[in-house]
């Protein structure tokens, strides 16, 4: 058995909220050039791959990303 505890490694205390910093970030992690689109791509790609050592080599990869 486990106990979860959903607490941040480090707190954060924000002051002073600004949008276009958060608009930035938010871009970076979900947005077409973000980590989530390239994740995607590869895991998508390693589908059409006729080799099965790269799709492991994809799917590595994508999983990483």
């Amino acid at each position: 058995m486990f106990q979860y505890e959903k607490k941040l490694q480090y707190p954060i205390n924000i002051k002073k909220p600004n949008p276009k910093y958060a608009q930035i970030i938010i871009s970076q992690y979900g947005g077409p050039d973000g980590e989530l689109g390239a994740s995607l791509r590869y895991l998508s790609q390693r589908f059409s791959m006729p080799y099965p050592e790269l799709k492991g080599l994809l799917t590595d990869i994508g999983t990483e990303e």
